[in-house]
């Protein structure tokens, strides 16, 4: 399947750009349809401190047992509406594919049997951990790597998942590399050449394993890349105006997936989701408030305002005062879903009200959280798909990211100190001389990025 353009938004009115209602959303066989209306919790767990070994797997799915039991138990006491309960693999179970399909299998059965016996809707969503990475990496696109990879999706498909998602590496060891330096032409090259050249690969081979199966192809998320940067952002080691560039820039590469065929929820650690959103229309899963059992960030309202699925990234099995520790931040992913869906059968006035409260309670104080803003989202959008080709609508992604942090200052509704105003103006002024042509410039990228393998992407 050719891959698909989009060349204008899918949303040109603010007010119809909303948390729990997709212009394409997503309907499963047990009727919980994805952006329909209904926000629902997708809840993100995995394993206390323990090795994932032949040996262990007779405990590692003892913990998956426990953990999904004790989600569908609370979300039967809740009187939840449907639930998604996503499995992210361990590398050693994406090495040994029949570990994370038993694993998958495990949460289907589980989940299946509360809905029979007391009507409790829930979908599953795998995300293989994506392992092509290390010395001993033959290509990105063929060898054992890629192969278990695919082998675990189609295998968690059979099994009974409904989405197949994916945190896709490509471009990584060069992106890392630029995050330490806050170098943004390397942050573009790992992201617009190398990204989006694997996610064609990628997603490609997804979408047949989806289109095989049943399953839904759902998305990918740049959270090696734009979340990497945040925390980095968090800790002051690096700007945060370099890191809210980055968010920005990662919506290109993220949007790939859509491009080749995945239809959504894209996944909720990607906050580049509501750009994927604004343009192509898909339901999203995002993560906020929520996800600091996972880490910390200057964006937890914000996160909600578009939002299809709310997540709290990932947490261990662990035991809390309150109970088992997925339980417990599922409880809290519930509530904080319960409030959406409460405001909006109040009506879409009430429900903008929640929307704009998440918004401005966070927007001023980080650039970060500025550029998820749903009016910015829609503006920097509109212009953004004005532009052609991986490369240049990434840098158009970056100078249009800073410029609007710039207006943002300059009219003073977003505070930075003085060493973000210098950072703002070098990186405008490096994305502003980058070259015109791709081919031009990834030859010269090449070159400078000593971590990089060109014959694992064929370059």
């Amino acid at each position: 399947m050719a891959r698909r353009s989009f060349t204008k938004t899918a949303y040109e009115n603010l007010d119809d750009f909303i948390y729990g209602k997709a212009l394409y959303p997503v309907a499963l066989k047990n009727n919980m349809t994805i952006g329909g209306g209904t926000v629902y919790p997708e809840v993100n767990f995995t394993l206390p401190p323990m090795l994932v070994t032949q040996d262990s797997m007779a405990e590692v799915i003892r913990n998956y047992r426990e953990i999904i039991t004790g989600i569908c138990e609370r979300a039967k006491e809740l009187y939840v509406p449907g639930f998604v309960a996503e499995i992210e693999t361990l590398p050693p179970m994406t090495f040994n594919p029949e570990w994370g399909i038993e694993v998958c299998k495990t949460v289907v059965d589980v989940i299946k049997e509360y809905e029979a016996k007391y009507g409790v809707k829930g979908a599953v969503r795998i995300t293989p951990n994506d392992i092509r990475e290390g010395s001993d990496l033959e290509h990105m696109w063929r060898g054992r790597h890629w192969d278990a990879i695919l082998e675990t999706f189609e295998g968690c498909a059979m099994a009974g998942a409904d989405f197949l998602a994916i945190e896709s590496v490509g471009g990584k060891e060069v992106h890392d590399e630029a995050v330490m330096y806050c170098d943004i032409k390397k942050s573009i090259f790992a992201l617009a050449v190398l990204g989006c050249k694997d996610m064609e690969h990628l997603w490609t081979e997804i979408v047949k394993i989806a289109e095989r199966t049943g399953a839904i192809a759902s998305g990918d998320t740049a959270c090696g890349f734009g979340n990497t940067a945040m925390v980095l952002a968090d800790k002051r080691y690096i700007p945060r105006v370099f890191a809210a560039t980055v968010r920005v820039i990662t919506a290109v590469r993220s949007m790939v997936a859509v491009e080749c065929g995945a239809k959504g929820p894209h996944k909720d650690c990607g906050y580049e989701g509501v750009y994927v959103k604004a343009i192509t229309g898909t339901p999203i899963s995002t993560e906020g408030r929520t996800a600091a059992c996972a880490h910390l960030s200057p964006v937890g309202n914000i996160a909600a305002c578009v939002t299809d699925l709310w997540s709290n990234e990932s947490i261990q099995n662990i035991k809390l005062l309150g109970g088992m520790a997925p339980t417990v931040s599922f409880e809290q992913l519930v509530y904080d879903c319960r409030l959406m869906n409460t405001a909006t059968a109040m009506g879409h006035e009430t429900a903008m009200l929640l929307s704009d409260l998440h918004a401005d309670s966070d927007s001023a104080l980080d650039p970060q959280a500025y550029v998820l803003r749903p009016d910015v989202v829609l503006e920097i959008s509109k212009e953004l798909v004005k532009t052609e080709g991986d490369y240049n609508r990434s840098k158009k992604a970056a100078s249009l990211a800073l410029s609007h942090i710039q207006k943002a200052y300059d009219s003073g509704v977003l505070s930075l100190d003085d060493k973000e105003q210098m950072w703002l103006e070098s990186l405008a002024d490096t994305v502003e001389n980058l070259p015109e042509d791709v081919g031009k410039f990834t030859e010269e990228m090449i070159g400078e990025c000593e971590k990089l393998d060109p014959g694992k992407y064929d370059m």
